[in-house]
């Protein structure tokens, strides 16, 4: 089964706060953990609403985040999605740490 991971981005690391992004990494992996497909999403303007609309339209099953506001995790966890906030350091690290089952809410990686 095919899990869709979202990561907001901030050049090429985890943007430090969900509701200021405007680019986002969307990452398809497979059954066996490796990465199936990857694309990058510009946003034409910052919005946590925008952002929320995105991660649920695309079927994403894991929100990778820095800071997110308290109603938006609240909304996705609604959602059943699974949010790792407070997650910091080069997104392709953070991805590698994902896929290995190692990643935790709070990990910083710079």
């Amino acid at each position: 089964m095919t899990r869709k991971v979202l990561i907001p981005l901030y050049g090429n690391d985890v943007a430090p706060r969900f509701d200021l992004a405007t680019e986002v990494l969307i990452v398809s992996i497979g059954a066996d953990d490796v990465v199936e497909d990857e694309r990058t999403v510009v946003l034409p303007h910052a919005s946590a609403e925008d952002l929320c609309h995105l991660i649920l339209t695309e079927n994403i099953g894991v929100v990778i985040c820095g800071g997110i506001e308290e109603e938006y995790y609240r909304y996705l966890k609604w959602k059943k999605v699974t949010v790792l906030d407070s997650v910091m350091g080069p997104f392709d690290r953070v991805l590698e740490r994902f896929e290995e089952g190692r990643l935790r809410e709070g990990n910083i990686l710079f």
